[in-house]
């Protein structure tokens, strides 16, 4: 592992994977690294300087303060985030290794679903299809899907899935579809215009035609029904006591591989539909609840050693996925501790901007390659390959399952025993007093479970690998609207400070089992939120502070100045070519993309840390919003313009709006006194900060006052903002101005 390149080898096949540090980027780094903390260690000598100055009026050390405390925060958020830059590493894979192999292990896929009008069931069945595909022996293939919404309309989406896989299937396998995903396969240049092609096209149109109308009338009519299982499997959803917080498991087996075959008598995979029970009067713990549920379930039905979870609103993007991640499995050095292989989330359909940094290449790509150097990146909550041991203790401390039994020896998965074994580790009653969630399985406390679970493993001592292949394994779907973005932002944020704060705090408890530099990307991850504090200071106190003539920061004519000036851009720059340049990507998605931070910083970070504080209080309870998959045709053309998309009056949008107009009042302030001729020595570089701000605005501005297209700002939101931003500037100018 020391050396530059190395690779792993079977005694039969030869390499399976090769990996290589990236010595380069890790000596340049290193070496900007020693200059930045010197710089920051003079920033802060400077900070206590102007903060002890005898001649300070209160107010004034009061701001002084909070500059330090900001400053302070952004200097512990990049001092862990060099953690991720200690020894990066980049793997390649050689699944064609693998033409020859026969002992491939059975594998368990979970696809996770949980409104249907939120997140489509046309999308959960063009999911299921693209895994059901997979270059993968079917009789060891699985696919449970887990539908956490409990509604008839998935459940009708994925039968009508099984029966056009009949045909999609052995279509795949005879025209070298590498797209398996059929509405991706259809819509991309790929598709080959045959009469073949043509006639499976038209089913597949057919297929979605009829789940539409399925949706839009709210329930399955009779005559879409043609099994008599599924009829029974129909009628629980009828009754009046049906909701989707409280209703009784539902499983249907709707492919079995020993009796399902496809139109060239070809077995089929399995394919489960499962709607765990539940009860107003038993927790559900969310996702990770529902993954928990899949755990026992495909534990009694196929028990395959190797898991892969998935999230609905994506889709498989190559048919070889698995076998990349069994170059890692089937390499008997990692075997013994490797727990997971995590590829990175990829999305089609950005614009060419990335308007959302929906990418989060900093997060997604780059960070995991840090992190694959050290125990191993970190779980990102779908494209994750488990190794189902891995989920009962330590690689050396085996924690016993709480099932009934095990797999029933030579009894198909609809087998009425499997069936009521299934259900009745399906109930919601069936945790308590167990071990679930906190010794095995996937880990409850947190509303990011992906991490949280990730993290517990790597504790106890497994191992994680990075599989980044040039081709995207898995692809998912682009949010449209500012709003769901920064929706799904909050909820991160909650689940990440429920980690920080938690016993099992990465400065404490990680530090002990992890060691200090894996422990410090873990630290970084759940203080994430805290960034909310900087960025909401630095957005709002210069700029009231220059709007009153009150100077903060060192005069331009001073070489105190360049401390901050080589600070912001030293930062800036390290996270463009570390982060975007080296990894092509372009100038206008960096920009984006720190626009994004910022947005988060202001919005949905601060909301999600008092909304935990209320939770830690009390006073509101734990929740989890599912974002909208569903797709605007308006909406859709605006994100291609690259046009933000604000169009609901939420009060995240608060806080951002008010602060861009804080920017544009302090800057047209100072800039009056340029002309003026007034003396700008000492507030130059708030003007500057201001400036920066106001750049970053412009699509707000631009939402505020020239679009009238439904996407622009709420009025309502712009009112609010006016008055939060006059209320600010004449409470800090009554402050500074009438008592210095």
């Amino acid at each position: 592992m020391g050396t530059a390149v190395a690779v792993a080898t079977t005694a039969i096949n030869g390499p399976y994977h090769s990996f290589k540090i990236m010595h380069k980027r890790l000596y340049l780094n290193r070496a900007f690294s020693l200059i930045y903390i010197f710089a920051i260690l003079a920033l802060f000598y400077y900070h206590i300087i102007k903060l002890f100055s005898s001649n300070n009026f209160i107010l004034v050390t009061i701001i002084n303060l909070c500059m330090l405390i900001s400053d302070i925060i952004l200097a512990f958020m990049w001092f862990t985030s060099q953690s991720f830059r200690t020894r990066p590493i980049a793997r390649e894979e050689f699944p064609e290794m693998l033409e020859n192999f026969e002992g491939f292990p059975p594998l368990d896929v979970f696809i996770c679903t949980a409104d249907p009008y939120r997140e489509p069931p046309g999308n959960v069945a063009n999911m299921a299809l693209s895994v059901l595909a997979y270059d993968y022996p079917t009789e060891k293939l699985s696919i449970y899907v887990s539908d956490d919404g409990g509604s008839e309309l998935t459940l009708f989406a994925l039968a009508e899935a099984a029966r056009f896989a009949k045909h999609w299937l052995p279509f795949c396998r005879e025209n070298g579809v590498v797209k398996r995903c059929p509405d991706a396969y259809f819509s991309s240049d790929n598709f080959v215009k045959n009469s073949q092609s043509h006639k499976i096209k038209m089913m597949y149109e057919n297929m979605i035609s009829r789940i539409s109308n399925v949706v839009e009338r709210g329930k399955v009519n009779k005559e879409y029904i043609s099994k008599k299982d599924e009829h029974q499997a129909y009628t629980k959803y009828s009754s009046d006591k049906f909701s989707t917080n409280h209703h009784p498991s539902i499983i249907q087996v709707l492919l079995a591989n020993n009796k399902d075959e496809d139109i060239t008598d070809v077995f089929m995979p399995n394919l489960v539909y499962i709607s765990r029970q539940k009860s107003k009067t038993y927790p559900h713990y969310f996702k990770a609840g529902a993954l928990n549920v899949l755990l026992r379930v495909s534990r009694i039905m196929t028990n395959g050693p190797i898991i892969l979870t998935l999230d609905c609103d994506m889709y498989s993007n190559d048919p070889s996925t698995p076998k990349r991640a069994l170059c890692y499995f089937l390499d008997q050095t990692l075997w013994p501790n490797l727990a997971y292989v995590q590829t990175p989330q990829r999305f089609h359909g950005l614009n060419w901007a990335d308007i959302y940094a929906s990418e989060f290449r900093t997060i997604g790509r780059m960070n995991p390659l840090g992190m694959d150097g050290l125990c191993g990146p970190n779980h990102m909550g779908t494209g994750c390959f488990f190794r189902r041991r891995a989920f009962f203790g330590g690689p050396s401390s085996f924690v016993q399952p709480e099932i009934i039994s095990g797999r029933v020896a030579n009894k198909p998965i609809e087998a009425q025993t499997i069936l009521e074994q299934a259900h009745q580790v399906a109930s919601c009653n069936y945790e308590n007093q167990t071990s679930w969630g906190y010794k095995m399985g996937f880990r409850y406390g947190s509303l990011v479970e992906d991490i949280h679970t990730g993290y517990h493993l790597h504790c106890e001592g497994w191992k994680s690998i990075f599989c980044n292949p040039k081709r995207p394994a898995f692809l998912g779907h682009v949010p449209l609207s500012l709003n769901d973005v920064v929706i799904q932002i909050k909820r991160w944020a909650m689940g990440l400070l429920e980690i920080a704060f938690s016993k099992y705090s990465p400065i404490i408890f990680g530090m002990w089992h992890l060691g200090p530099i894996m422990a410090q990307c873990y630290t970084h991850y759940a203080f994430w939120p805290i960034y909310a504090i900087p960025l909401t200071l630095y957005a709002f106190v210069p700029q009231l502070a220059l709007l009153c003539g009150v100077p903060i920061f060192p005069k331009i004519s001073s070489p105190w100045s360049l401390l901050p000036i080589f600070l912001f851009i030293g930062a800036y720059m390290q996270d463009y070519f570390l982060n975007f340049a080296s990894t092509q990507g372009s100038l206008q998605r960096w920009w984006s993309d720190q626009r994004m931070w910022i947005i988060r910083g202001l919005s949905p970070f601060p909301i999600g840390i008092i909304e935990y504080l209320m939770k830690c209080l009390g006073l509101v309870t734990q929740r989890f919003n599912v974002t909208s998959k569903v797709v605007d045709s308006d909406q859709g053309t605006r994100y291609d313009r690259g046009i933000i998309e604000f169009g609901v009056a939420s009060p995240m949008f608060v806080p951002l709006t008010t602060s861009s107009i804080v920017n544009l009042m302090a800057l047209f302030k100072a800039l009056l006194s340029f002309y003026k001729g007034e003396n700008f020595d000492g507030l130059l570089l708030q003007t500057l900060i201001a400036c920066f701000g106001v750049i970053n605005c412009l699509p707000i501005y631009e939402a505020m006052v020239i679009r009238v297209d439904k996407g622009r700002m709420h009025n309502k939101i712009t009112i609010i903002s006016i008055i939060l931003a006059l209320y600010l500037y004449i409470a800090i100018s009554y402050f500074l101005v009438g008592h210095m």
